[in-house]
């Protein structure tokens, strides 16, 4: 019961860790309605979503 859950858990944060790369990727030649929404989506995905808004500089772009 228990390798089940771990699986699903490695598949969620698998496809988390992917989700991060896409959105990363995007934010070079991101407009900053573009960084608004990729901070919108961040905040979404993960709960240490503020960590990487400040670590990425979306902050302004959010605010």
């Amino acid at each position: 019961m228990s390798a089940s859950e771990r699986r699903r858990e490695l598949r969620r944060r698998r496809s988390r860790q992917d989700k991060l790369t896409k959105l990363k990727a995007k934010l070079p030649k991101a407009t900053q309605s573009e960084k608004t929404e990729i901070a919108r989506k961040l905040r979404e995905l993960t709960p240490g979503a503020e960590e990487l808004i400040d670590r990425w500089q979306l902050v302004e772009a959010d605010r």
